[in-house]
């Protein structure tokens, strides 16, 4: 299967590497839901990761057979870290798996957005979108969400909720109307330390409106510094994910910073020698969600952090020890607010008439199900406002509730 590349006009640029951008100079304030000052991350995983292989079903008996070169096992080298007794965890995920010991991470199989074809831009848009079909807003579901969480009875004081775009291309998942911080690792060396103050004080009398802006991102800048940059390698390096992770954490971690983040790592199509492809990419994943526990300090224990991706892949391994676009995978959810320790899972199995088309992991669970029910118990939002205005025409889809502790 040929896979599209993914070119700068998919996607709007918003900023480049080191650069903050604020489109809203505006009271800050602290996000609360109840007696909880609640974060709330999605990451979203480009090009399809398996979740198969992310999460194997060994406990499946037909596992192993559509698997083969590329099945993991509980037992001898590289072993998977054992779960539940049915799933297990794959070997570069060391930090998940200690988080779902301690009841702080959970994993919702056999899931999927609404979307039932294979291609990564329309899935990538359902995904991000919150529609149905591709094609049909230029805003995503995070963005609108932002809107959405209620004012009032200790939520959301303030006039609008803030949110955080991190990369040098904001995901669609959080473009919109709502105000929204952009923030990279710089890749760059840093400006002379006496360029910041010698621009606020050229636009302090000119433009104030620049000028308060400038002193925004100046100060959201600071807070996010201090990253041991080095080289990246390229889509989907562990050392990009960690320093993404880690400024997103350092800002959302401000008591008056924004509550709301979006991330995109890219890189996940595994069509061919996927064993170590993969399993770089999920320890960079995996790392990444060390450096959220350990940035965030004292908010980690009111964070839910979404792990997401446009699909999963074929349930059979192909002719290069790889795996081709499919349709179930998994989902991540960590965070100290999260109701861990477990699988979530209605499976339906892998044999072949239980698989959809004779090929994939057929998905048992709508993703906009998992927001919702995230929406609902960690930000009090209202399951009709979900179904009208953040994810349209899908009041039929009920929030999935109990995944927050």
């Amino acid at each position: 299967m040929t896979c599209e590349a993914l070119t700068p006009s998919r996607r709007a640029v918003l900023g480049t590497a080191g650069a903050l951008f604020a489109w809203a100079a505006m009271p800050r304030f602290a996000f609360a839901a109840g007696n909880r000052d609640a974060r709330f991350v999605t990451i979203i995983l480009r090009g399809a990761m398996d979740g198969l292989t992310a999460v194997p079903p060994v406990g499946d008996p037909a596992y192993q057979d559509l698997r083969r070169s590329i099945a993991l096992s509980t037992t001898g080298p590289n072993a998977a870290l054992p779960l539940d007794g049915f799933f297990a965890l794959h070997p570069a995920m060391v930090n998940l798996a200690r988080l779902y010991a301690q009841g702080q991470a959970a994993i919702v199989h056999a899931s999927a957005t609404a979307y039932r074809d294979r291609s990564h831009f329309d899935g990538q848009d359902v995904l991000e979108s919150g529609f149905e079909r591709p094609g049909r807003t230029e805003s995503g579901w995070l963005n609108r969400l932002l809107a959405t969480v209620p004012a009032g009875a200790g939520v959301n004081p303030g006039p609008k909720l803030k949110g955080v775009s991190v990369g040098t291309v904001a995901p669609l998942v959080i473009r919109g109307p709502a105000p929204v911080l952009g923030w990279a690792p710089p890749a760059l060396k840093p400006a002379a330390g006496d360029l910041a103050p010698r621009l606020a004080d050229l636009y302090g009398s000119t433009d104030p409106l620049l000028a308060r802006t400038l002193h925004e991102a100046i100060e959201t800048g600071k807070i996010a510094s201090g990253l041991d940059v080095r080289a990246q390698g390229g889509p989907g390096d562990p050392i990009g994910m960690a320093q993404m992770a880690t400024g997103a954490a350092r800002l959302i971690a401000q008591p008056d910073g924004p509550r709301i983040a979006a991330l995109a790592f890219e890189g996940w199509d595994t069509h061919a020698q996927e064993v170590g492809r993969l399993g770089r990419l999920l320890g960079g994943l995996d790392g990444a969600l060390a450096a959220f526990e350990r940035e965030l300090g004292e908010t980690w224990k009111d964070t839910v952090i979404l792990v997401v991706t446009e699909f999963g892949r074929t349930a059979r391994v192909n002719g290069t020890d790889g795996t081709d676009h499919g349709t179930g995978t998994a989902a991540f959810l960590v965070g100290g607010a999260v109701k861990g320790g477990r699988v979530i899972a209605d499976w339906p199995g892998l044999k072949p008439q239980q698989l959809r088309d004779g090929r994939d992991l057929a998905a048992t669970t709508d993703l906009r199900a998992i927001v919702k029910g995230i929406a609902v118990d960690l930000l009090g939002c209202s399951p009709a406002a979900l179904g009208e205005a953040v994810f349209p025409g899908s009041l039929a889809i009920a929030p999935m509730r109990g995944l927050v502790a």
